[in-house]
């Protein structure tokens, strides 16, 4: 939280005006005052002494920065987090997708739909989402276990600006979901390890990361430029995903506009799609485990 950067002109939070600021947004006293602190124990909470701080005390200076729902829950997030219950890093377990929430991603099939956790590991999807993403799924960044993972397909495979027609976005927003993700669980080893693998690998990740943006959840528009059926424009939704334990995960859902090129390209992909997991059944299984007519 930079002095000077956060929150709105004075003028419109009541304070008076000089043409001889050197910055355009608050200073660290203005925002102070309107915390109802003071200037030092301000100063100390932007130097990350943010542990035991009351939530009262946290949500004046959220509204003295004028701060988004994301950035306000990022900064309770690292409050918690700075609690010395456990400042060890750890493994945090992944948590496995319930075979319902397959089966539920598995019925849909006009959308492409697919779930994501906190780390940008892609962890379940139906048969639409593995085509559309199909550059991810192919790249030299997937895991071990042939998991796509979104923040390094975007940053350390030079193919991402090529499939993502608005790459700087794509890139800002994944980062400023990783940083949302470290406010929450600052000492999981494995999403430090990401972090650090790539700030080393990445001089357009620690542009970004340098940024302090957050972002909790991401819908809009996204452009692709996909390599068997070309461009697409699709909305896309995300949605809370409840599991057991501390684990985020978000249902990701792409669709296009009705009467559009990109709806019937979408419609193709998916033809093809549908086509190869029938494909792929052994002979007599065309209708799926235990569905039987």
């Amino acid at each position: 939280m930079p002095a000077g950067a956060p929150g709105s002109p004075p003028a419109q939070v009541g304070l008076p005006t000089s043409t001889r600021r050197r910055v355009a947004g608050l200073r660290r006293e203005e925002v102070a005052v309107l915390a109802g602190v003071s200037t030092e124990w301000y100063t100390r909470l932007e130097k990350g002494h943010i542990g035991g701080v009351s939530e009262d005390v946290l949500d004046a200076v959220a509204r003295a920065l004028r701060l988004d729902d994301d950035e306000r829950t990022y900064l309770f997030d690292l409050a918690r987090s700075s609690r010395p219950a456990s400042r060890t890093p750890s493994r945090r377990k992944d948590v496995e997708v319930p075979p319902r929430v397959q089966w539920m991603l598995d019925s849909m099939t006009e959308p492409s739909a697919f779930v994501r956790n906190g780390r940008t590991d892609i962890v379940a999807g139906n048969p639409l989402a593995r085509a559309l993403l199909a550059p991810m799924f192919h790249s030299a960044t997937i895991d071990r276990r042939g998991r796509p993972n979104l923040a390094r397909y975007v940053f350390l495979d030079p193919g991402a600006h090529d499939f993502f027609v608005d790459w700087d976005a794509a890139g800002a927003a994944t980062a400023a979901l990783l940083r949302a993700e470290v406010g929450r669980e600052p000492h999981d080893r494995a999403l430090r390890e990401l972090v650090g693998e790539l700030a080393a690998l990445s001089p357009e990740f620690r542009s970004r990361w340098v940024a302090h943006d957050v972002l909790m959840r991401h819908d809009g528009v996204k452009r692709l430029q996909h390599p068997d059926v070309g461009h697409l424009d699709l909305t896309f939704q995300s949605l809370d995903l409840p599991l057991p334990g501390r684990a985020v995960h978000d249902l990701i859902i792409y669709t296009a506009e009705p009467g559009t090129a990109s709806e019937d390209r979408l419609k193709l992909l998916a033809s093809w799609a549908a086509t190869s997991v029938r494909a792929a059944q052994p002979p007599g299984d065309l209708l799926g485990p235990g569905r039987r007519p």
